[in-house]
């Protein structure tokens, strides 16, 4: 055994996205001997995110504005309809920024070592083995292999996440429940650098949508998630072509590329074993409709924690015990991510006739109010409107 790596901890965390640094923090303020792995050697790199943050969001999490992790404020969104038509949202201060992921999340797992968690980079959780009511991991680091004990094991090793199958949980996703990703950061672009901008169409982005996050005056995040089953190219392949299309995008450079996967269904109703829990994209916890992620993992780690620390002072790891994480997490969040399902699949079946038509009728608070599911009766009023829409309304009621 190597000397940075405890023989012995009440709670293991694989995994340091907001995830897993919420529940590291929340078990170390607890008291508990906690024990943070994340086998990049840089955490928060690389970034696989559009980087925006609501001010909702950011209140829901209980975290601090930093303006060392934050770009650029925004004072407004568009979203655009195939048509170009559009619905402006405007605010008089910043509701949301594009933050720096990078620099975000280590400042997550800084707060989580500071709060009494032991932090390990480019360490490799190699196989996880239940005995004697523990959890025995076998750890690769960067000057050789180890093996720690954990009374609760929290997996938040993300979408890929391989570790929870391995403990018994489903996670494996539908086809349809899963976005594919591409986004350029780019710079020397024309662009409004106070607001968000959303453009949805089949020929754009089929089932998603492109966005553009300004970063800086002529810098952006330009994005665009699709799902396979609708889509006829590769997200890489609708993200070029609207780049091209675009009169502000198209003499931009290219500094960075990221690819990925986005879980946007498939809501886990367990996510428990035996000293085992999943929190974050590994469990699917993602807003259906946007995507965003940032504050669902973060709640959803910090929910797991608060079960984790009660089960350590009952000295119960039971599945049956810690249970107690679903339903909390479903009460909280899960409920109304459900709801945000139908409206994904409302959308997916949308023409662009049906998406310029819509953009008659609905405004920007319509809009900030679908993606937290409160406005979801509302939009089934208005799609009662259109005959063709009104099998799609009733679904929503």
């Amino acid at each position: 055994m190597f000397p940075e790596i405890p023989s012995e901890v009440d709670i293991a965390v694989i995994g340091l996205g907001p995830a897993g640094s919420s529940a590291a923090m929340a078990c170390a303020k607890a008291g508990l001997r906690v024990l943070g792995i994340e086998k990049r050697q840089e955490i928060g790199s690389p970034c696989r995110c559009g980087e925006g943050l609501s001010r909702s969001a950011l209140e829901r999490m209980g975290i601090e504005l930093d303006e060392k992790w934050v770009n650029i404020g925004l004072y407004g969104q568009t979203v655009y309809a195939p048509n170009g038509k559009y619905v402006r949202i405007d605010f008089d201060e910043p509701k949301g920024w594009i933050i720096e992921r990078k620099v975000f999340d280590k400042h997550l797992a800084v707060l989580a070592a500071r709060a009494g968690a032991r932090i390990l980079s480019r360490t490799e959780a190699l196989d996880l083995v239940r005995e004697n009511n523990k959890i025995n991991i076998r750890l690769n680091s960067g000057n050789g292999t180890g093996e720690v004990r954990a009374k609760i094991v929290i997996a938040a090793d993300g979408v890929e996440s391989k570790i929870a199958r391995n403990m018994g949980i489903n996670t494996t996703l539908k086809l349809v429940d899963i976005a594919s990703c591409a986004q350029f950061e780019m710079a020397n672009v024309k662009i409004d650098s106070k607001r968000a901008e959303y453009y949805t169409g089949n020929e754009i982005a089929r089932a998603g949508y492109a966005w553009i996050f300004p970063k800086g005056k002529d810098t952006a995040n330009v994005g665009i998630g699709i799902r396979k089953p609708f889509a006829n190219k590769t997200a890489y392949e609708y993200l070029k072509e609207f780049v091209n299309s675009h009169p502000g995008l198209k003499n931009g450079s290219i500094v960075e590329v990221n690819c990925g996967g986005v879980p946007v269904g498939g809501l886990l109703e367990n996510m428990v074993a035996d000293n085992f829990m999943v929190v974050g994209d590994a469990a699917h916890q993602v807003n259906p409709i946007h995507g965003g992620g940032i504050a669902e993992a973060y709640v959803g780690g910090r929910i797991a924690a608060e079960v984790a620390v009660e089960a350590v002072r009952e000295g119960n790891y039971s599945k049956e015990f810690l249970s107690e994480y679903n339903k909390r997490w479903w009460k909280e969040r899960g409920n109304k991510l459900k709801k945000l399902v139908k409206v994904r699949e409302l959308v997916e079946n949308l023409t662009d006739d049906d998406l310029n038509w819509l953009a008659n009728y609905m405004t920007g608070e319509d809009l900030i109010n679908l993606t937290r599911s409160s406005g979801i009766k509302r939009l089934a009023m208005l799609l009662m409107k259109k005959p063709r829409l009104l099998k799609f309304a009733r679904k929503l009621l």
